[in-house]
């Protein structure tokens, strides 16, 4: 019977802390901070910003880097606007590519054309690459047209 007057003697005793409003309000901006920082970092890097094909003769593809080694490449397009008269004038499309198959493929077969399927995203992350664009799949490949060259 004493254990049970002094059990509750003690818990009375004790007052309830309440959080104070200050610092809910602080908890919660930051939280509402991290999650804004979250979504804006996703939003940037790892939303795709647009998709499409290029096409082009295969320039060349290269894996450097520093820290991360990652594959760049480069295909020249063939146009019909000119610069000056009397030139045909083409447009190169530089990119970065993830997959080390896609690279392996694209790396034997310089010089050829290709039909490549690419992501456009905001920004670069250094393990992904130098560039915005991200080729993810080659839809076609054929000998270039020698009318061309």
């Amino acid at each position: 019977m004493m254990d049970d007057i002094k059990s509750t003697t003690t818990a009375a005793a004790l007052p309830i802390k309440k959080k104070s409003a200050f610092k809910r309000f602080l908890r919660n901006t930051f939280l509402i901070l991290i999650l804004l920082l979250g979504v804006f970092i996703w939003w940037q890097y790892y939303n795709v910003f647009g998709a499409g094909v290029k096409s082009g003769t295969l320039n060349y593809v290269v894996k450097k880097g520093n820290i991360f080694k990652t594959y760049e490449g480069k295909l020249i397009q063939n146009g019909i606007r000119s610069k000056g008269a009397g030139t045909i004038g083409s447009e190169s499309f530089e990119f970065s590519i993830e997959s080390d198959s896609i690279a392996n493929i694209l790396m034997k077969n310089s010089g050829k054309a290709f039909d490549l399927h690419y992501k456009e995203y905001r920004s670069t992350l250094p393990w992904r690459g130098y560039t915005v664009f991200i080729v993810d799949e080659i839809i076609s490949m054929k000998d270039p047209d020698p009318s061309i060259l």
